[in-house]
């Protein structure tokens, strides 16, 4: 048996992963990622660079794609809660400009895979999060874009109940929706 479940999304490629939890009154022991269970479920990558943020409640980080050296994600929360989203940038698939999510915390332990040419955000719904993600390319920023996080086009929606306001970065506020943008990776 093995110690992933893997769960496809409605878009192509994109995976809800759900690690088993060995537990007792020690704490709990889990894997977060093997090769081979990850390769037999049809996620045959190799990661090349591993990240860690930690951001406030109402923080939300994206929606960042790369034009060149496209990155595939394995997103997990360590601490807190957040909401994942991949939206799908990849040139000629029948799903451009659709978007699907996950919650993940730091409870459910669940993963979310975003693969290349997907533009990814997140909103931090905890009063705190720490985040982690595998990278299957290095970060390029001469590459790096961001989609406006309310693109009416793509129409996320965002669970803001509770959030005051919506805390983005300089770059993040100046994103230009997904039409503008005119990427297709």
């Amino acid at each position: 048996m093995g110690k992933f479940k893997f769960e496809k999304t409605s878009i192509e490629g994109v995976y809800n992963i759900e690690p088993m939890v060995f537990g007792d009154q020690r704490g709990y022991f889990m894997e977060t990622y093997n090769y081979e269970e990850f390769k037999e479920a049809g996620l045959d990558m190799v990661f090349v660079q591993d990240n860690q943020s930690k951001s406030k409640k109402g923080v939300l980080r994206g929606l960042h794609f790369q034009t060149q050296y496209s990155q595939g994600k394995l997103v997990r929360v360590i601490k807190g809660e957040v909401f994942d989203v991949a939206v799908d940038v990849r040139a000629n698939s029948k799903t451009y400009g659709q978007w699907v999510s996950a919650l993940l915390t730091e409870e459910n332990k669940k993963q979310f895979y975003v693969p290349e040419g997907f533009a990814h955000g997140f909103l931090v719904l905890s009063e705190s999060a720490e985040f982690v993600y595998k990278c299957t390319q290095l970060y390029h920023p001469e590459f790096e874009g961001s989609i406006a996080w309310n693109d009416l086009d793509i129409n996320i929606k965002w669970p803001l109940d509770g959030i005051d306001e919506v805390l983005l970065s300089d770059k993040d506020k100046l994103a230009k929706t997904l039409k503008e943008c005119k990427i297709k990776i």
